[in-house]
C-alpha cells in the first residue's frame, strides 16, 4: 500500500470515529458509502440475532442482542480461479458513557503522540478502516485476486453479525477478522488460536432457622445456611480446575501461561436478605472456564456436571436439595496450523511490512476467529494494530497506534494478494 493510501486508511478512521457520535447506524450508513465509492456491490443483511443457528456455541436469552441488526457487505468480483476471502470487522461499539472523563474529545479522532483517539477506535473502527482501505486499494489496482469481501458486522452483545452472514449461505475461501490486539503487541502478532469459553451459574437453596425474631443470629445453626453450601461447590470446582490442569493439553497455551485450561468462581450472592443478622434463602455462585481447542463443549459441561454431582451427592442437606447449574455462554475453540497457506500469506505480509516475524497469540478466548471456522468451516485468523485504553475496560480516552494502524492497513492488502496465490 503507498504512502498516500495509507494517509486515506487514516481518513477513513478519522470518518468513521465522526460518525460514532451517531452509533452504529451512523458507522454502518458511512461504512457502505465508501465500499460503494470503491466500485464494490453492497448488500445489506438484516437478521434478528436471536434467530441466528448457533453450532457447538450457545447463550442465555439474557445475554443475547434480541433487536434486529444490519451486516453491510461489500463485493468486488475476481477471478473465479483464484481463492476467494472475506475481511470483516465490527461496527458497533459500547454505548457512549462517561465522556466527560475524556481528556481528548471522543468523536474527533484526534492524534496525540503518535496515537489517534476516539470512541470505539481500538474496538472496532480501526479493524473496519482498514478493511474499507484494502478494498478501496485493491479496486484500483491491476492485481488479480478472487472474490473478495469486506462484511462489517455486528458483534457486541451476541449480536451474531458474522455468523449470520455465513449462516445466510455467504462462502469463501478464507476470512480474516480484523481487529486491534488486546495484548498490547499490535502487528508483531497472529490471532489464530482461540480457546472455547463458558459461563455458569450454579443456584444453592437454604433455609432460613425457624423463628420469627427478625434476627437469626441466636438460631442460625437451626437453618441451613446457603453460603456454607456455597463453599462446598467453590472446593468441588477448585478440585476439577486443578484436575483438569494437569491432564489437558495444549502446548501453545501452555508455553505462556502454565496451562492449557482454567476454571475459576468470580462471584458469590445471596439473594432473598440484605441483613446481615439473617440467613438467605438462596445462593448463587457464578464462575467461568476456558478450554483449549480440540475439546467438545459438550464434554467440558459435562465434565463440570458431574463434579457438581458428586458435591450434592457428598453432602446431607444437597443431596435432597441439590445446587442446580445454570449455563449462561458458551463457545467452542479453533484454530489454524502455522503451515496453513492462510497463516503463511498473513506471516509473510507482516514480516515484509513490519520487518519482524509474527507470533502466534493463543490467549485470546472466544475470539470472532471461531465463528467462520466453527459455524462453517472456513479457515480465519485474525490480526490487528497495536491499542489501549478500551471502554469495554472501563477505560477512558481509546486508542490506536498512528504508524502501527498505517501498517496494518497495508497488511491487510498485502495478505489478500499473497492469498490470491497461495
Amino acid at each position: 500500500m503507498t504512502p498516500e493510501n495509507q494517509k486515506h486508511a487514516l481518513y477513513l478512521l478519522k470518518q468513521l470515529i465522526s460518525a460514532q457520535s451517531g452509533g452504529e447506524t451512523a458507522v454502518q450508513k458511512l461504512v457502505s458509502k465508501h465500499l460503494q465509492a470503491a466500485g464494490c456491490t453492497v448488500d445489506m443483511l438484516e437478521y434478528e440475532p436471536a434467530m441466528v443457528p448457533l453450532v457447538n456455541e450457545f447463550a442465555a436469552h439474557r445475554t443475547s442482542s434480541t433487536k434486529p441488526r444490519i451486516a453491510v457487505i461489500g463485493t468486488l468480483k475476481g477471478s473465479s480461479e483464484l481463492p476467494s476471502i472475506t475481511v470483516f470487522a465490527h461496527p458497533d461499539s459500547e454505548p457512549h458513557s462517561d465522556i466527560d472523563r475524556w481528556r481528548h474529545a471522543p468523536f474527533s479522532g484526534k492524534v496525540f503522540d503518535g496515537r489517534v483517539h476516539g470512541w470505539g477506535v481500538a474496538d472496532d473502527l480501526a479493524g473496519c478502516a482498514a478493511g474499507l482501505a484494502a478494498m478501496a486499494d485493491i479496486a484500483s489496482s491491476e492485481v488479480c485476486v478472487g472474490d473478495l469481501v469486506f462484511a462489517s458486522t455486528p458483534s457486541k452483545n451476541h449480536a451474531r453479525g458474522v455468523s449470520a452472514l455465513f449462516h445466510s449461505g455467504h462462502r469463501t475461501d478464507a476470512a480474516l477478522y480484523l481487529h486491534p490486539a488486546e495484548s498490547g503487541i499490535g502487528m508483531q502478532e497472529i490471532k489464530a488460536v482461540t480457546a472455547g469459553q463458558m459461563e455458569f451459574e450454579v443456584s444453592i437453596k437454604g433455609r432460613p432457622p425457624d423463628t420469627t425474631e427478625p434476627s437469626h443470629t441466636a438460631f442460625s445453626h437451626l437453618g441451613q445456611n446457603p453460603v456454607d453450601k456455597a463453599f462446598l461447590i467453590y472446593r468441588a470446582l477448585k478440585a476439577l480446575n486443578e484436575a483438569r490442569a494437569s491432564r489437558v493439553s495444549y502446548p501453545a497455551i501452555e508455553a505462556l501461561v502454565g496451562r492449557a485450561t482454567n476454571l475459576h468462581v468470580s462471584s458469590i450472592a445471596v439473594t432473598g436478605t440484605t441483613e446481615l443478622s439473617r440467613i438467605p434463602e438462596s445462593c448463587v455462585v457464578g464462575g467461568a472456564t476456558s478450554f483449549p481447542p480440540g475439546e467438545r463443549l459438550a464434554d467440558v459441561q459435562h465434565e463440570i456436571e458431574h463434579a457438581l454431582k458428586q458435591a450434592n451427592d457428598a453432602d446431607e442437606w444437597l443431596s435432597e436439595n441439590p445446587a442446580k447449574i445454570k449455563w449462561i455462554s458458551g463457545v467452542t475453540g479453533s484454530e489454524v496450523p502455522e503451515d496453513h497457506p492462510l497463516f503463511i500469506a498473513a506471516s509473510q505480509a507482516i514480516e515484509r511490512v513490519t520487518g519482524v516475524s509474527p507470533r502466534v497469540n493463543p490467549m485470546h478466548s472466544a475470539s470472532d476467529i471461531r465463528n467462520p471456522m466453527i459455524q462453517a468451516g472456513i479457515p480465519c485468523i485474525g490480526l490487528g494494530c497495536l491499542g489501549g485504553n478500551l471502554s469495554q475496560n472501563g477505560a477512558t480516552d481509546e486508542w490506536v497506534d498512528e504508524e502501527d494502524f498505517k501498517r496494518m492497513a497495508s497488511v491487510v492488502a498485502l495478505v489478500i494478494r499473497n492469498w490470491a496465490v497461495a
